[in-house]
């Protein structure tokens, strides 16, 4: 029995397949059927069986998954041991982090963190969300922050929402109102940033859904170049609210209610692999950004909450 076929078999089991296993574990379909044969075939059972219904869990299977998984949480925890036992290496700590992210929330954490952590040198490595996911699965990685992240192979802790506010100057705005409708919205000069990313596409879903076409006055670069331009008036932006809470706090700039619409939720989310164990200086960095997390978020509290 080893490790691979416990992992596929749990993988198998929980996808109710082979193909979504193998996408899931990115490997392929014959390699997850070779494993789960040699398993059955060292423990001397049928695992699976077919029904009109696809893939079933067997007797034998449903017996067998709570020691597969204990297996694997004691391999996990070995891993951890031996790893600890090391000496330091002097490896960066290599962190992935959305632009805006890397802009308006790690500088704090950074400065707290190298206080406590003279000696570890943090290797910043930015990009979209999609980009960080790939830099963690990638092993490019230990820790990544984004937005709204989800998948089978890392563990995803949501750290605080952070949603996308429609954002406008507090004395050049249309009647200097605090409330419309999307509709009204459209017709406002708005202010797009970073074509093509998660943002940009859910705000343009925000209109495309209600059969309106919005009036794009500028499209930028950034978060921070949009800002800039509401800053002076020239129109309107739906940013995250982690960009402009200095702003909103010291009533720069101001937030506008949609009256006929859903907010347009995000959270900050912080992801590492389940597979690889986190060293000390990866945990600390960790609850470090839970704690700073927790210390900014709207009310002045915030707790976490694990999406596994």
């Amino acid at each position: 029995m080893e490790i691979d076929q416990v992992e596929t078999f749990l993988a198998v089991a929980t996808f109710g397949g082979f193909h979504r296993a193998a996408e899931a574990l990115r490997i392929s379909q014959p390699a997850v059927s070779a494993r789960i044969k040699a398993l059955e075939g060292s423990l001397g059972v049928r695992l699976f069986t077919r029904s009109r219904g696809g893939l079933v869990v067997s007797d034998a299977g449903r017996t067998f998954r709570p020691h597969a998984e204990q297996l694997l949480r004691t391999a996990a925890m070995a891993r951890q041991a031996v790893h600890q036992a090391q000496p330091a290496s002097g490896i960066p700590l290599r962190i992935a982090a959305a632009l805006s992210i890397s802009v308006y929330f790690l500088p704090d954490v950074l400065k707290r963190f190298q206080q406590s952590h003279p000696d570890v040198i943090i290797s910043i490595r930015p990009g979209h969300s999609k980009e960080v996911l790939e830099m963690v699965l990638n092993e490019e990685a230990e820790i990544g922050l984004a937005r709204s992240l989800q998948h089978p192979e890392v563990e995803t802790i949501s750290l605080r929402e952070d949603p996308l506010l429609l954002i406008a100057h507090p004395r050049r705005g249309p009647e200097h109102t605090r409330k419309a409708n999307l509709e009204k919205v459209a017709s406002w000069p708005l202010i797009f940033y970073d074509h093509g990313s998660s943002d940009w596409t859910l705000t343009h879903s925000l209109f495309r859904r209600a059969g309106l076409v919005p009036n794009v006055a500028l499209e930028v670069d950034s978060i921070e170049t949009a800002k800039r331009m509401v800053e002076r008036g020239l129109g309107f932006s739906f940013l995250p609210q982690l960009s402009v809470g200095r702003e909103l706090r010291s009533r720069k700039l101001t937030t506008i209610t949609l009256l006929d619409a859903e907010p347009l939720q995000r959270s900050l989310d912080v992801i590492h692999p389940r597979r690889r164990p986190l060293r000390p200086e990866a945990r600390a960095f960790l609850q470090m950004v839970r704690e700073a997390a927790a210390e900014g978020a709207p009310g002045g509290s915030g707790g976490s909450r694990r999406r596994d």
